[in-house]
């Protein structure tokens, strides 16, 4: 399994003084899929300033997450048969770049499979990497233990820089700025074979993917022969998806219960990961989902639709648990349910502080009864005190205190509903 390590590896020696590719070709592509303009380089004689900017695009497609924007891709059998994917892949990577029919097909297959309304650039770059051979404390040992010979592809949009002004220097004067086109950062890429445990892998990919959202499943299949494979995002999205349409039109209740569904499975994760379980990816099934639900309390209807949906939705490829859990909605879960707790404790010390005053009045009243007697003792709340009024009704004098719908009485000990 390819692992951050691997991916570290390679990015590491993406520097002028560590770099070894060997060739860099490409073919930039219009709006109507037309190849414009195609390029081969000898990567190491490039000016600097294209050195560099080829190299930075190089690590960019080595860049994010591994299960997000990294995905380890497998080819089915069929593909590594004469006439399929992996098959020209290995002639591709063969040839080092230097058969023109092979890159235009590599670049046809591109052209018939990205989907994309703009221009962009295709660019492969080929490169032979001497592994060093590691003792078990990362020793450097002074012999090689293969060359790892690989292909690494990034396609890039291009695109219209912004409007502005600038200086016209052929005028001499400040006027609109002539728009260019600039290669952007890659939106997807790959390198074959795939880098695990410090070898090649030629029955696999490592691919990448800029936007998680969408990883170009039908470009996976078709141009690189893999089978497809969902994102952690993608992964995150169908599963939330499917609780919301269970529930139907209860957003709050949908969000709640998304909620309890993410600390349950965090929980999972943690106790996986103290069983020292995590060299092996935990997998969620329809049981251990049906379990979820059941223990947080939904009915029984809800948790079999759930349940049948998760089951069309995933099929046998189940999604991993760690890539169902949201942990910035969760922490942020977590935040709101303790800011909830704190208030309420707030609420109740400031009723049992309110509490202890009035007794302490009463204390006083009556520690004074020696010296005065009075007929009528009020308690309460400080708030009302500037409320009360004095009234002459009938001839006789009476209190008035104002009373909201909410309020609750006690008189002498005891509740009265006046």
């Amino acid at each position: 399994m390819m692992t951050k390590k691997d991916i570290l590896e390679l990015k590491r020696r993406f520097k002028k003084e560590e770099c070894t590719f060997t060739r860099m070709c490409g073919c930039y592509v219009d709006s109507s899929k037309n190849a414009v303009v195609k390029l081969g380089e000898t990567f190491l004689n490039l000016e600097d300033e294209e050195f560099y900017k080829y190299l930075e695009i190089a690590k960019k497609t080595l860049s994010g997450t591994i299960g997000n924007n990294l995905l380890e891709l497998s080819f089915p059998d069929f593909e590594e048969e004469p006439g399929g994917r992996q098959q020209f892949f290995m002639a591709l990577r063969e040839s080092k770049l230097k058969n023109d029919d092979l890159l235009d097909r590599f670049y046809e297959l591109i052209m018939k499979h990205y989907s994309y309304s703009g221009n962009y650039l295709i660019l492969i770059f080929h490169d032979a990497y001497d592994v060093i051979t590691k003792t078990n404390d990362n020793l450097k040992i002074d012999e090689s233990e293969e060359v790892y010979e690989y292909l690494l592809c990034a396609i890039c949009p291009v695109v219209l820089s912004k409007p502005g002004l600038g200086y016209r220097e052929d005028e001499n004067r400040i006027g609109p700025r002539v728009r260019d086109w600039i290669v952007s950062n890659p939106d997807i890429g790959f390198v074959f074979p795939a880098f695990t445990e410090r070898s090649a892998d030629i029955h696999k990919i490592c691919y990448y993917v800029k936007d998680a959202k969408d990883s170009h499943a039908e470009f996976v299949e078709h141009a690189l022969g893999c089978g497809s494979r969902r994102t952690a995002t993608e992964q995150k999205q169908a599963f939330q998806a499917i609780v919301k349409r269970a529930l139907g039109q209860e957003e709050k209740q949908a969000k709640e219960l998304l909620m309890e569904i993410q600390e349950n499975l965090h929980s999972m994760v943690e106790d996986d990961e103290e069983a020292q379980n995590d060299m092996e990816e935990k997998l969620l099934t329809q049981d251990t989902i049906t379990e979820v639900l059941t223990e947080i309390g939904i009915a029984d209807q809800t948790v079999s639709a759930i349940g049948e949906s998760f089951s069309e939705e995933f099929g046998e490829t189940l999604p991993s648990v760690k890539n169902l859990i949201d942990e910035k909605a969760l922490a942020a879960g977590l935040r709101e349910k303790r800011e909830q707790e704190l208030a309420k404790q707030v609420k109740e010390l400031r009723s049992e502080l309110i509490e202890k005053s009035l007794d302490a009045s009463d204390d006083d009243s009556s520690s004074d009864h020696s010296i005065r007697t009075y007929d009528v003792v009020l308690r309460v709340k400080p708030e009302k005190t500037s409320q009360i009024k004095a009234q002459v009704i009938g001839g006789q004098k009476c209190l008035i205190i104002p009373m909201d719908e909410d309020e609750q009485v006690n008189v002498n000990g005891i509740h009265t509903n006046l």
